[in-house]
């Protein structure tokens, strides 16, 4: 008994010890494991992103793309819940209708970043893939199928590099048959219920339009809307009598776009939240009318509201706070859309308002990253040279001790687009490693009126560059920041305010960053495409009026550039040709001054490949190190 109370007792000591030892290891692998991981951009770069759902009428299989790859492409969720790859282009798609059974899509595509999108058809089932178009001179898109799967509309420049008309594929005989001819911009808004009538919006400019409705029977057509000056009409949708049409428009007190009705036949509008201050974004109606979403831009976050058109009366939305856009809508109560928030990387949701029930059903990864580390911005306003309060996002690192810290000031494109709070890879990375960013929404953009969207036309150019030194301006007021410490980055259109800040106020910023940014608005209008010239000359002045172009051209003032400056382009650019980039940097570098580039020979109006954006944040992080730690 004793020698067996003994072993007993030796073996009783054993186990405690295996279990102290096991006790000790993983206390230290929690250890290593709670400590705050911050890998460097390369591995931000991979976090990724879902969106633009599609929803089969006959399968109920939803469709999505996805950046899993490294390039954009087209998948289907299988019924055990596996994104199953459809599309294999090297350079990704662009964008995809899918036809009314789900059983086939139409995608764009583009290589090299031309935005030359040739049409494929697509079996969803397979992904096997017939090319419908093959001229990399023409750009096609704004698809919509008829029911049965004969055939579909879409827009071109098919007759002249200048004029998007639209046209009819019969997928039978193969033939593109021309409908509407009216010259300009035009865009397919909707086909009736019916199929009778094409909705067009035709385009004067980004922020004016207006509608006309084709009748596919007669070949006859007209406008609908009143002619009216900046006016601009979104998202029509003809009821199932086609009597009244539910749109979008800002022709209104506010000036901003809201959700209304017009009458077909008398042209009377009339506004359904008169009242309101918000932006719509967008609208959709399921696809036989009687369910109506549209997406409510507060003052950058995006909220989804839904309404039943028979019993008159609100439907309940999902409790979401941040982006949702890219809405698709099904008959059987259902919406899918793209959810996303500036902590929260997108992917496609699906919200069952019967049951009601909200599913993620794409999981993109965080690339190892906790993303419990991420930042939310604070939603803040400064005053301008003139008075006027610009609203802007700021943001903080996590461990901000209130000293001046280094500062990015980022200027959005467009210039009527808008910074919203979505998920930005980089932002993260630049917060989590001691950066303070602001990102404001000066003036000429969208969300805040039509007026606002107007201040920063033509010879009001300079004054919403003047916002962005306020803004810098205020950064030091407030001790967030000090001279030596701030910089600028932005990308096309926020690539001219980064040149434009950095000629007018030379002393200002000490790292500057450019992507694919206008730098000679002469040259930038005699070269951009053709389709796109006269919208742009809306915005930014006549070619007829060179000498103000000349003026506020960052060319000609390049010899007063101090501040160090990274030039990104892609060389295959339709929008700001490639020669802005070169100019400035020629300019540049006979002067004298600091300015380092990257030119991507396969890329266009933005870095689409997972290998160049890896070189291009790299090289980013890298230069606003050197300068503004």
């Amino acid at each position: 008994m004793q020698k067996l109370s003994l072993n007993l007792r030796w073996r009783l000591s054993v186990i405690i010890v295996v279990l102290i030892s096991l006790i000790g290891i993983y206390s230290q692998g929690s250890e290593v494991f709670s400590e705050r991981y911050i890998p460097d951009i390369s591995t931000f770069m991979k976090i990724g992103h879902s969106g633009d759902p599609a929803i089969s009428r006959s399968t109920g299989e939803f469709f999505f793309t996805s950046s899993i790859t490294g390039v954009t492409q087209i998948y289907r969720l299988t019924p055990e819940g596996w994104p199953y790859q459809l599309t294999m282009f090297d350079d990704g798609i662009n964008w995809y209708t899918l036809s009314h059974d789900g059983r086939m899509a139409i995608v764009g595509a583009a290589e090299g970043g031309t935005e030359d999108f040739q049409m494929y058809l697509m079996d969803t089932r397979t992904g096997r893939i017939t090319k419908l178009t093959d001229n990399p001179n023409v750009r096609y898109g704004s698809v919509f199928w008829k029911k049965n799967g004969s055939g579909f509309y879409f827009r071109a420049n098919l007759d002249n590099p200048k004029d998007f008309f639209i046209y009819y594929y019969d997928l039978t005989s193969a033939q593109k048959t021309r409908v509407f001819d009216l010259e300009g911009s035009n865009v397919i808004s909707n086909l009736s219920y019916d199929e009778r009538y094409l909705i067009i919006y035709h385009f004067y400019s980004n922020v004016s339009s207006d509608i006309y409705m084709l009748d596919l029977e007669t070949g006859q057509s007209h406008m609908i809307t009143s002619g009216k000056e900046n006016v601009l009409y979104a998202d029509g949708y003809l009821m199932t009598d086609n009597k009244n049409l539910y749109l979008l428009c800002n022709d209104n007190e506010d000036g901003v776009l809201k959700r209304a009705v017009l009458d077909i036949a008398s042209g009377r509008i009339e506004f359904l939240e008169p009242t309101s201050k918000w932006r719509v974004d967008e609208l959709r109606f399921s696809p036989d009318r009687r369910y109506m979403a549209w997406i409510v831009n507060e003052n950058g976050y995006a909220v989804l509201k839904l309404w039943d058109m028979k019993l008159k009366r609100p439907i309940a939305s999902p409790p979401l706070h941040g982006v949702v856009d890219a809405p698709y809508m099904t008959d059987n109560c259902q919406i899918a859309f793209r959810y996303t928030g500036s902590t929260i990387a997108p992917d496609v949701y699906v919200w069952d308002w019967k049951k009601p029930e909200l599913r993620k059903i794409t999981h993109a990864t965080y690339a190892g990253i906790d993303p419990s580390l991420f930042v939310e911005p604070e939603l803040i306003t400064y005053e301008s040279h003139d008075g006027l309060e610009i609203p802007a996002f700021l943001f903080l690192p996590p461990e901000y001790d209130g000293n001046p810290i280094p500062f990015i000031i980022h200027a959005h494109g467009g210039p009527e687009s808008q910074f919203r709070p979505y998920f930005q890879r980089h932002f993260q990375y630049l917060l989590l490693n001691g950066y303070g960013i602001l990102a404001p929404n000066v003036r000429g953009s969208k969300g805040y009126g039509k007026e606002y969207i107007n201040l920063d036309n033509y010879k009001n150019r300079m004054s919403a560059v003047a916002d962005y030194k306020a803004a810098a301006e205020y950064l030091i007021q407030n001790s967030l920041s000090r001279n030596g410490m701030i910089g600028i980055k932005g990308t096309s259109y926020g690539g001219y305010v980064v040149l434009a800040c950095i000629t007018e106020y030379p002393d200002l910023f000490s790292a500057a960053v450019d992507q694919v940014g206008i730098a000679n608005f002469v040259t930038f209008l005699n070269n951009t495409r053709d389709y796109r010239r006269e919208i742009r000359e809306a915005e930014y002045g006549p070619l007829s009026d060179e000498e103000f172009l000349n003026s506020i051209s960052p060319i000609h003032k390049a010899d007063r550039i101090k501040t160090p400056l990274l030039i990104i382009h892609g060389e295959n650019d339709p929008r700001v040709p490639v020669g802005e980039a070169r100019q400035m940097i020629d300019a540049i570098t006979a002067g004298g001054g600091t300015v380092d580039s990257l030119i991507f020979p396969d890329e266009g109006h933005g870095v689409a490949k997972l290998e160049n954006r890896l070189q291009l944040y790299r090289k980013m992080v890298e230069f606003f190190d050197k300068y503004l730690r």
